[in-house]
């Protein structure tokens, strides 16, 4: 069959335009790589470099068949084909090719035969040219200048690049041979911890996301979220802000779920009264905080688990109080927005009714009560991943079920052998899409992860890891928080061309041994601050991904809405800093401390979002927010009478505002 005599079909999701039999294959290996996860995932465990080795091989085949060479709205052509053709093998020889030789290769020990160096650069050239297609030409440009400073020095393969490259930089240089070996046969290049949580915990949940969205769960907490807030001033932007919660850990992506969540929740706000770019940017950073939401948060907490050998529990633990104390403050921007521009909640019977919501839904609750429940028992995140999956599946069968049963034949419907068949056609059919979303939406991150696996080994090869860390000391004259501040930077210059999960990666890797070897930071504290950081590419301009997504739905401004998203995403930026300052709080101690702790953190983040409004229960004068600013600062230092002296200054003023309100009330009353 060819392209000639195939009908042209846009893909879901608008990828590209495809001949019908590249839809067929690309369903075809979709299913086959979402089933043989599950298999390995419940089933049967499968060796390190098995797993990694078919995942990466399937994930690639898809993202060729995907997303075409010339891009996605240009026909193939012969010589498009032929690329894609060559890429596609590729693909395959990258991960046959491991998998079939494993021992032979292992027994070989670092004494790699021509046909391994071949291979290697033949897998690297094409996770590369897999990456630029389904993540962007900034990671594989990354990936590729990775690999040109492995060459560059006296031994290497690029000897007068050395001259070019500042002292603390500089190294031996790597031949051929030394750097494709690092990179395919070595367990720290492509097939690294990057590609290996990937390719087990993140996948499984990717899926289970794919089954709640397929099986219409999305919806049921939207509505949830609207049921509960809904009456309330400024109900929908707040019904977002808890909707994008929910959604946002599951989805993986802040931008799937500001372009998912947003199209009910912004035309909403709109219609409230918030003006267009204020309604994209409060979607684009409450969906930014769905990537630090527990249980999932996004991929992150898998990694951070791996990376810390913290158990994936304890990961999510510590990171319920931060994340909360994101969302209120989004929430309290919400809300001081509302009441400056004097809205109202919706009317009643505009809004869905709780028990309706949950007699309706409430099934979907079910399979995350038996995630949360298999976490507390301590099993593998990749097996309860898997049963998750399961139950998704059964519960939405059962329920189905009984509805075709017994609500049907009340609506007047026959059950039929007929209509038997076409409910089991379509329950199959479902299925289906379950699987092969799910296996779509995983090729973004595993390739975004193979890519870091790169930027991974070059960093082990060269010591590039510890030459940053003296560039930081020398930099930050031993300043922690100038330390942070050099953090942010880079994890913002990053985040303009690597995905979050590949930017939290590469920047663990360069900054995380000199935050917690020079500065004293705590292992697991130093990795949430880089995840929370790698996350602001989402909201700061000029970049502002999602704050972009939220423009698009909202008709307004990019660069407007990008920068209200970064004003309602200040938490971001501020609770990292309280983690280091305040340890307390993810390292645990007496309750007395972590409840005192909380409770200025939350005081300061009010009172942060009230000095940036200029409002709180009325509005405030500038001297006043001049003088919250100082208090604020103070809730971080690490010393509890100038804590004391901010909360107090904090109280007084929070208080004096709240007194004003209640004197122009009495006054217009």
């Amino acid at each position: 069959m060819n392209e000639s005599n195939s009908p042209p079909v846009t893909m879901p999701g608008g990828n590209a335009i495809q001949p019908r039999f590249v839809l067929w294959l690309i369903t075809i290996v979709a299913v086959g790589l979402s089933l043989f996860q599950l298999y390995s995932a419940g089933v049967q465990p499968l060796g390190l470099f098995y797993q990694r080795g078919i995942h990466l091989a399937l994930i690639m085949m898809l993202a060729f068949l995907m997303f075409p060479v010339f891009g996605p709205h240009r026909k193939r052509g012969p010589i498009g084909w032929l690329i894609d053709i060559a890429f596609f093998s590729g693909a395959v020889i990258t991960g046959g090719y491991l998998v079939l030789y494993l021992d032979e290769i292992i027994s070989r020990a670092g004494f790699w035969s021509e046909t391994d160096i071949r291979v290697a650069i033949i897998a690297t050239v094409t996770v590369l040219e897999a990456s630029r297609r389904a993540v962007g030409l900034g990671m594989t440009v990354i990936g590729a200048l990775a690999i040109v400073y492995a060459f560059a020095g006296p031994r290497g393969e690029l000897p007068w690049l050395a001259d070019w490259m500042p002292g603390i930089m500089s190294h031996r240089g790597y031949g051929l041979d030394r750097v494709a070996g690092q990179l395919y046969l070595g367990q720290e290049g492509i097939f690294g911890l990057p590609l290996g949580v990937a390719a087990t915990y993140i996948f499984i949940f990717v899926l289970f996301g794919a089954f709640l969205e397929s099986t219409g769960a999305g919806k049921f907490f939207i509505d949830m979220a609207y049921a509960a807030t809904g009456r309330q001033r400024g109900g929908p932007a707040k019904a977002a802000v808890l909707a994008s919660a929910g959604m946002g850990s599951i989805s993986g992506s802040a931008i799937a779920n500001v372009v998912t969540t947003g199209a009910f929740t912004i035309p909403l706000m709109k219609r409230l009264g918030y003006k267009p770019h204020q309604a994209g940017g409060i979607e684009a950073a409450a969906s930014t905080g769905g990537q630090i939401m527990p249980p999932l948060m996004g991929a992150g907490a898998f990694l951070i688990a791996e990376y810390t050998n913290t158990p994936y529990l304890d990961v999510v633990k510590v990171s319920v109080l931060p994340a909360i104390m994101y969302f209120a403050t989004v929430y309290l921007f919400v809300h001081i927005i509302a009441l400056k521009q004097g809205m109202q909640g919706m009317a009643r019977s505009e809004l869905p009714q709780m028990r309706d919501v949950l007699r309706a839904g409430w099934h979907f609750l079910l399979p995350l009560g038996v995630l949360v429940w298999l976490l507390v028992m301590n099993m593998s995140p990749m097996r309860v991943g898997f049963y998750a999956v399961v139950t998704m599946v059964v519960v939405a069968v059962l329920r189905y079920t009984f509805w075709f049963l017994f609500m049907a034949p009340r609506e007047g419907k026959k059950v039929t052998p007929a209509s038997i068949r076409r409910v089991i056609l379509a329950g199959l059919v479902k299925l289906v899409e379950g699987l092969e979303l799910g296996a779509r939406n995983a090729v973004a991150v595993s390739m975004a992860c193979a890519v870091a696996g790169i930027i991974v080994g070059v960093v082990g090869l060269t010591g590039l890891g510890l030459k940053f860390s003296s560039m930081m000391m020398a930099f930050s004259g031993g300043n922690l928080l100038l330390a942070l501040v050099m953090v942010l930077l880079a994890s913002l210059v990053l985040g303009m061309g690597l995905p979050v999960t590949a930017s939290y990666i590469v920047l663990i890797v360069l900054v995380g041994p000199a935050l917690t070897a020079e500065f004293g930071v705590p292992l697991l504290i130093a990795h949430l601050v880089v995840f929370w950081y790698s996350q602001d590419s989402n909201v700061t301009p000029p970049i502002a991904l999602a704050g972009f997504a939220g423009a698009a739905i909202a008709g307004s401004k990019p660069m407007e809405t990008g920068f209200q998203a970064w004003k309602f995403a200040k938490g971001l930026y501020l609770i990292p800093l309280f983690m280091v300052y305040n340890p307390e709080i993810i390292t645990g101690g007496p309750l007395s401390v972590l409840v005192w702790t909380a409770f200025i953190g939350f005081l300061a983040l009010g009172a942060f979002a009230a000095a940036l409004e200029g409002y709180l229960f009325t509005w405030m004068s500038w001297p006043l927010r001049l003088v919250l600013l100082p208090a604020i600062a103070a809730a971080f230092y690490p010393n509890p009478m100038v804590e004391v002296a901010g909360v107090v200054v904090m109280m007084l003023a929070m208080g004096g505002n709240w007194l004003a309100s209640r004197r122009e009330a009495v006054a217009h009353g």
